[in-house]
């Protein structure tokens, strides 16, 4: 079966989606770790494995970011991973547009405000782009050509 999901990348755009994988989660902590090691498992099964670690710590401070700055009662949160012959793309959607993210120097004794700095490093790059209502804010990983999903 071939994978569904978004084929226009905003490093990639010609390129097909070889898997995808969406999933909505409430908006608590408890999520955040749910996403995080649902997004390692999945790059690791699509023949990925060294992005693994860097995919879950993204997936982390994005969706913590979700909990923390986009929620709303009643309103879920989607993680979206989308893979592409050239690029591993995160995208992070949460209800509140008016929210949008930036990054920031925190002080040495700040104990929040170093996630986007964190993605920044991590990501080949990372943006935001509002919806109708809410947002969603992705990363991306460029992955050698011909990366398939095993299976």
């Amino acid at each position: 079966m071939a994978p569904q999901g978004p084929s226009g990348l905003a490093g990639d755009t010609d390129q097909a989606a070889v898997a995808y994988d969406r999933f909505d989660y409430t908006p608590y902590p408890k999520s955040v770790l749910r996403a995080r090691k649902r997004a390692a498992r999945l790059v690791a099964e699509w023949g990925l494995p060294a992005l693994a670690d860097d995919v879950a710590l993204v997936v982390s401070e994005l969706a913590s970011n979700a909990v923390l700055h986009g929620a709303l009662r009643g309103r879920l949160f989607r993680v979206q991973l989308t893979l592409t012959e050239a690029v591993l793309r995160i995208a992070v959607s949460d209800p509140k547009g008016e929210r949008l993210p930036r990054t920031r120097q925190p002080g040495p004794d700040d104990k929040f405000g170093r996630g986007l700095l964190i993605v920044d490093a991590l990501a080949a790059r990372w943006g935001v782009r509002e919806r109708t209502i809410g947002k969603d804010v992705w990363a991306e990983f460029d992955v050698a050509r011909g990366a398939r999903p095993r299976g």
